[in-house]
């Protein structure tokens, strides 16, 4: 007789986690480990005005940590979310970051704790060439990540995405110590979220996992982890969105999440340089848009890609496995969980096409992509999601 694996452990990849149900009550122990006496719980506006986020401040306060919380954020952040932060930080004699939330705030959050300590503008620390070096990383706060969605695996990355409104671009800032020292992975603080999100933000784990997957880059490592995020997400997202209080289903894609993060390092491609643009001009959802650009994304990049995905359709154990079946199984995912086939839905307007292309070009997930990327196939490719043609 088969024995269920117990969904909970101790982890250290890449940096220590604490995984499994209930293990927000060592949220005071976490914070003591690493030196912390007087946390900043960075979140967002709408976390901050659920229980979760006053027990979790509580608990601490109770532990005799002097917890407060920063919530001054929005869904895609600027520099003046991250500079109010460390101002929070500064005014109120704290020592470390609990960043509490989804990317966004578990991207401020980093980035608060990076920032603390600089005394550069936070647009010397892009992730271009060597920069990463101009940081004063003795001026750095310790970090504990909390995710409470299962997407973008912030909380093992390190790096913050944040807007700059100078441009409207959304720039990568990066640091080797902006990866969190302890995350405390709790599937619990998912459960009841609504299915519009879960969808949003599985979708955005499957465009990490997906895309670290097609990667030309050698990487073993990051090829595998993908290759079984992808499959813990096929199996349990449409159960997620149907019943959000599953929590089994709500751990694998947790995991899948944390996955999807690890193995990026391989690459990005089309789909993130397509989603970062507009989000950064439209403010869209960025797990909604990687949603929306995905198969169209595929079918470029067909040509190159099609063992590989003959490879995940069999270990997919898909029918007829081939680069048509994950296609379309991504096709009938989408549908199920109500993300909308193209992107005029998201508002995306064909006047904009050209600035959205121009921008994607340049971004930095585009050398990732299988097929070299040029502002003249991003806009056709851009043409082809907006009217909903994928081939």
């Amino acid at each position: 007789m088969a024995v269920e694996m117990e969904l909970n452990g101790n982890w250290n990849y890449p940096t220590a986690i604490r995984f499994g149900a209930g293990r927000i009550s060592e949220l005071p122990e976490v914070c003591r480990e690493l030196g912390m006496t007087r946390p900043l719980l960075v979140t967002d506006p709408g976390l901050a005005a659920l229980p979760l986020i006053a027990d979790a401040a509580a608990g601490c306060r109770t532990a005799g940590l002097g917890c407060e919380v920063f919530a001054d954020l929005q869904g895609n952040p600027v520099a003046k979310n991250v500079d109010d932060g460390v101002a929070a930080f500064r005014a109120g004699g704290h020592d470390g970051v609990i960043a509490f939330g989804g990317g966004s705030a578990l991207d401020v959050g980093k980035a608060v704790a990076l920032m603390v300590g600089q005394t550069r503008p936070i647009w010397d620390f892009e992730d271009r060439e060597d920069w990463y070096t101009r940081v004063d990383v003795d001026g750095m706060a310790p970090v504990v990540a909390v995710p409470t969605t299962s997407g973008t695996g912030s909380e093992v990355g390190r790096a913050a995405v944040i807007t700059d409104e100078r441009d409207h671009t959304k720039k990568i800032i990066f640091h080797p110590r902006m990866l969190p020292a302890q995350v405390i992975a709790d599937p619990e603080l998912t459960l009841g979220l609504p299915p519009d999100i879960t969808a949003a933000v599985g979708m955005d784990a499957l465009s990490h996992n997906l895309e670290a997957f097609c990667s030309p880059f050698y990487h073993p490592l990051a090829q595998g982890i993908a290759l079984e995020g992808i499959r813990l997400i096929k199996d349990w997202l449409p159960t997620a969105c149907r019943e959000g209080d599953h929590l089994k289903a709500r751990a694998h894609l947790m995991a899948a999440a944390t996955m999807g993060a690890a193995a990026f390092q391989k690459g990005l491609g089309a789909m993130h340089a397509l989603s970062h643009p507009c989000g950064a001009v439209l403010n869209t959802h960025h797990g909604l848009t990687n949603a929306v650009v995905m198969p169209y994304v595929l079918v470029f990049n067909r040509s190159v890609i099609e063992e590989q995905m003959t490879a995940l359709a069999r270990y997919l154990d898909l029918p007829d496995p081939s680069f048509q079946a994950v296609v379309d199984w991504i096709r009938r995912l989408r549908a199920a969980i109500g993300i909308p086939d193209d992107l005029a839905a998201l508002g995306v307007r064909e006047d904009q096409i050209g600035q959205l292309a121009r921008m994607a070009a340049v971004d930095p997930s585009a050398g990732g992509n299988p097929i070299p990327l040029t502002e003249a196939n991003l806009t056709t490719l851009l043409q082809n999601a907006v009217k909903g043609r994928i081939g």
